[in-house]
């Protein structure tokens, strides 16, 4: 197993350095699912809800977090984002939203709190906006689904997860 970067010898908790690494192209996607009535979601879909348009509202909230991660998540450096995505979709069945985010950049370390960051944020913004209509809303399996680059190499989430 891999030793913790954030501590240094000391056990105390620290920046990584990462001056001495190589830029590399790297990328990390990431999903949240927002849990709500069936009436509160068709209220959303329908375009009915009283503060407007949910899913912009989200995705906006989320791309502007994943830029925003170092000052959110001690320790994280300070990244140029060369793209972010948020998706929002509507899985009906299931009376939920589901949120998937992209991170992208050519740098010297990963962009997985990132993607996560910006899924997790797009999440809360739905509760936040929602929260009028629905009290019990629930937020669910927000994960790392993929990353690549990097010394630690790509990683892949179990699809059966």
């Amino acid at each position: 197993m891999s030793r913790l970067t954030h501590l240094n010898q000391a056990g105390e908790a620290h920046m990584v350095d990462v001056s001495a690494k190589a830029e590399t192209l790297r990328e990390a996607r990431a999903e949240a699912y927002v849990v709500m009535s069936p009436q509160s979601l068709q209220m959303i879909l329908d375009g009915q809800h009283h503060k407007g348009d949910v899913f912009a509202t989200a995705r906006i909230a989320g791309i502007q977090a994943a830029k925003r991660t170092w000052e959110l998540i001690p320790l994280c450096h300070p990244l140029m984002l060369s793209k972010v995505e948020v998706k929002l979709s509507a899985e009906t069945g299931q009376h939920r939203v589901r949120i998937e985010s992209y991170c992208r950049l050519t740098g010297k370390t990963g962009v997985e709190m990132e993607a996560l960051t910006a899924a997790t944020v797009a999440a809360l913004t739905i509760y936040d906006m929602c929260k009028a209509v629905q009290k019990d809303i629930t937020l669910e399996g927000c994960r790392l689904l993929s990353k690549s680059g990097g010394k630690s190499g790509d990683f892949q989430a179990d699809v059966n997860d």
